[in-house]
């Protein structure tokens, strides 16, 4: 059996929509956890151990709430386990995220959009970008794990 061009071009736009939701969900429950243990990091381990330590504490444990929580999202939204969905996935999560902590940043925190970017120069600042980075990779890790 063969599908007609409007039958996969639909197929296509239904997976790219399932990704892309699944990709904000996945944003908004990793934040959620994020935005926890940030403040704590920030108001109780940071003081005491700087803000690299803290850091390097706080970055394995969201890369596992990211692992656990992945499979949960790729479920409700049924995400194939392509790896254009996958990609989408992790993109759209990604690029959530990056608008999120900006917002953050300069709203909440009130910093100029110029000293939020320049942060980017510093080691714990690099560290949770390597982590999101990761995190943004979950999805196809793994999809590609389960084909195996």
């Amino acid at each position: 059996m063969t599908l007609s061009t409007a039958e996969t071009t639909s197929s296509a736009e239904t997976t790219t929509s399932q990704a892309t939701k699944a990709g904000l969900a996945y944003m908004v429950a990793v934040f959620a956890a994020g935005f926890i243990l940030g403040t704590l990091r920030v108001f109780i381990i940071t003081p005491k151990l700087g803000e690299l330590a803290a850091m390097s504490m706080e970055l394995p444990i969201m890369l596992a709430i990211s692992w656990l929580i992945c499979p949960w999202i790729n479920a409700y939204f049924a995400v194939p386990v392509w790896v254009s969905a996958r990609l989408v996935m992790g993109g759209v999560a990604f690029a959530a995220l990056m608008i999120a902590e900006t917002t953050l940043s300069v709203l909440a925190f009130g910093r100029p959009l110029t000293e939020h970017l320049s942060r980017y120069r510093e080691w714990p600042t690099l560290l949770g970008l390597a982590g999101q980075i990761a995190f943004a990779a979950i999805p196809m890790l793994q999809a590609s794990r389960s084909r195996a």
